[in-house]
């Protein structure tokens, strides 16, 4: 750790920083996300890899406004040939999957699409938590389980 830069000390609260940021963060899903990924049985461990992933700073494209593309493994399948999600992200707080599509079925998302998932998105991070847990128990959100 030392050839990092970092002291054994440094290193334990960077980790212990990320560890507080999984468990804090929430990683929801919109109701109709959720019932594309139960038809393709996308198991909840997949989505927070994804989100942790996302976290990283690793997903396929930055669309704006908070909203990216990023791949989904089906399961029993690699990612490149499996599902892409629009995903809603605001660093350190939440991470919503707005959406959900196999490669085969659409390969990318239209103009008008791409412009309603922005609007969305930009209301979607400015969502009080309060609120966020408001829609949850509303069934307006779907809390992905750890």
């Amino acid at each position: 750790m030392w050839h990092l830069g970092l002291r054994p000390i440094d290193f334990f609260r960077l980790q212990l920083y990320h560890l507080v940021l999984y468990f804090m963060m929430k990683v929801l899903m919109t109701k109709e996300f959720y019932k594309w990924a139960k038809k393709r049985n996308i198991p909840g461990e997949s989505l927070l890899a994804a989100a942790r992933e996302i976290e990283e700073g690793c997903f396929e494209t930055q669309l704006g406004n908070n909203l990216l593309k990023k791949r989904i493994a089906f399961t029993g399948q690699g990612k490149r040939g499996s599902g892409r999600s629009i995903v809603c992200f605001k660093q350190d707080d939440r991470t919503i999957f707005m959406f959900g599509f196999a490669k085969n079925e659409k390969d990318t998302l239209s103009p008008k699409e791409l412009k309603a998932f922005k609007l969305l998105a930009k209301e979607m991070v400015n969502i009080p938590l309060s609120g966020i847990n408001s829609l949850v128990k509303e069934g307006v959100f779907v809390e992905v389980q750890r």
